[in-house]
């Protein structure tokens, strides 16, 4: 196969569709990367909050082959997210990516053609023969929006890979009975992903001098509220309403030894179930529970400690486990506390809320409190299932992506030529993405084949329950998340593409320290 001849379509320059294009650089391919944004790459990292930092520290959020400038890996345990956006700048720099990107060119829709529905339908293998560009006979159909013009472009390509991420374009609008949503609210309202796409300066002018209250838990919540008690000090409180509390810590470490060390090395990974595990490691994630259980109480006994969550009600209802395991453990923005304690910020718990002519009403079980406010922010979520969906001319492709989950998290079975990298997350993300793109990568150059589609299915569908359980089974959170048994995930990655799972020296290392990207540098 040549690979230059195959035509390769990447849509979207954040962190995953970079390294997705580097890999396949890498393979001899010559991908063509669509970014609908015209300012550069980056992704979400471009288009955030004047204070957000990054939720990992810089060591473990980069890419195998590339560590982070000196001045910055030491000076910046969490870095802000200008510095990431440069990190990412320079990656695509040093690798060749920049030139393949087309910056402003929307993806408006994708059509796959040259195969009828109904033999598509009856294969046995993923594209017919299990390989990634099929019998050559099957394409995708671009509708390309570029810079400048409201006409577009179709655009042919033997291979898609998805990297739009989930955390963008598509705001989760929370629903109201009639009379009692925003129409009768006589302020502003907006999500906080129109916020901080606003720029830095317009978002100041917004919140200054005026009450704000900000709806969610989540870290973009924290950061928001942050931001408006900076602004506005104790003149203006920042009102944050929340249902509950979430795990959001003060640094990466339990009386010295690193989160990662207790949740995220191999031992650890013993005291979870996992896909696949077989009845040993079964009954040893049993017996081992209480060992979990003790590793859990002692975070949160540190936590508790270091943060006053408890004075202000905002311990978490979920274990501290179970947030590392679903991905909702966040860092709190500098002083937050400090500024409850001043009455800058003033938390607010409730079940549930509506709007009223002059803010919100909150409702918990009998009692219901009104809430003053300007300026409503809604910090409560995205829709990443509808920004897939939203992607696809079939119908029975719109369906089939939010139905049935993807085989090792990449690659829908029933969908052929197509790969998503960056929908399912990590503690670390970025350190999944690369991991993805190098699995899709050797996909693409013909290094292995997949399984039948009812392997492939049976697979995804393992995967698919353990990460709903672990997503919803302790307190909530959507997004699929590969938390707790990353390593495990690595391991079925490496086997697919040869190379050994098992890459530190020494027994001791292997299951004590937990992997970093860069114990992943010599997977090409």
């Amino acid at each position: 196969m040549d690979a230059t001849k195959k035509r390769v379509a990447i849509v979207g320059a954040s962190a995953s569709g970079l390294t997705a294009c580097k890999h396949a650089l890498a393979k001899g391919f010559r991908p063509v990367v669509f970014e609908a944004a015209g300012d550069g790459v980056g992704g979400v990292w471009r288009r955030t909050l004047a204070s957000t930092r990054l939720q990992t520290p810089a060591f473990a959020y980069r890419f195998s082959d590339f560590p982070w400038p000196a001045d910055v890996s030491g000076a910046e345990v969490f870095p802000r997210h200008d510095q990431v956006v440069e990190y990412l700048a320079a990656y695509a720099r040093r690798h060749g990516v920049t030139e393949c990107v087309r910056f402003g060119c929307k993806v408006l829709a994708a059509e796959y053609a040259g195969v009828p529905d109904e033999e598509a339908a009856a294969w046995e293998r993923w594209s017919g023969n299990g390989e990634a560009f099929g019998d050559g006979s099957g394409e995708w159909l671009l509708t390309v929006q570029h810079p400048g013009s409201e006409a577009t472009q179709i655009h042919r390509v033997d291979f898609l890979i998805l990297c739009t991420g989930r955390f963008s374009g598509v705001a989760h609008t929370p629903t109201f009975p009639p009379n009692r949503g925003p129409e009768v609210f006589h302020g502003q309202v907006l999500h906080s992903m129109d916020y901080s796409n606003m720029g830095h300066a317009a978002a100041d002018e917004l919140i200054r001098g005026k009450r704000v209250a900000v709806v969610g838990s989540g870290k973009s919540a924290f950061d928001t509220v942050a931001e408006c008690a900076a602004a506005n000090g104790g003149r203006y409180p920042c009102a944050m309403i929340c249902r509950s509390g979430r795990w959001m810590v003060n640094g990466g470490f339990v009386w010295g030894v690193s989160l990662g060390h207790l949740f995220c090395n191999r031992l650890a990974e013993l005291t979870v179930h996992k896909p696949g595990e077989g009845l040993a490691l079964a009954l040893l994630a049993i017996l081992l529970t209480p060992l979990r259980w003790l590793l859990s109480k002692l975070a949160e006994t540190y936590f508790k400690m270091q943060i006053p969550m408890e004075k202000h009600g905002m311990v978490p209802e979920e274990s501290f486990a179970g947030s590392m395991s679903g991905c909702r453990l966040g860092v709190l923005p500098d002083k937050f506390y400090d500024r409850v304690e001043e009455g800058s910020i003033l938390i607010k718990r409730a079940r549930s809320f509506s709007f009223c002519t002059d803010g919100l009403v909150l409702d918990d079980d009998d009692t219901s409190e009104r809430v003053d406010a300007d300026v409503v922010v809604l910090a409560t979520g995205f829709r990443g299932d509808q920004k897939l969906t939203d992607m696809f001319v079939s119908a029975t492709f719109k369906q089939q992506i939010v139905a049935a989950p993807l085989y090792r998290q990449c690659v829908h079975p029933r969908i052929p030529q197509m790969a998503v990298i960056g929908y399912t997350e990590n503690l670390t993300s970025i350190y999944t993405f690369e991991m993805m793109a190098k699995w899709v990568a050797h996909l693409l150059a013909g290094a292995f084949r997949l399984p039948s589609i009812v392997r492939m299915e049976a697979s995804a569908a393992e995967w698919d329950e353990h990460l709903v359980m672990r997503r919803h089974g302790e307190g909530g959170g959507g997004k699929p998340c590969l938390g707790g048994v990353s390593t495990w995930y690595n391991d079925e990655m490496c086997r697919d593409m040869g190379y050994e799972p098992r890459r530190k020296k020494g027994i001791l290392a292997e299951w004590l320290q937990p992997y970093r990207p860069a114990d992943y540098a010599g997977i090409l």
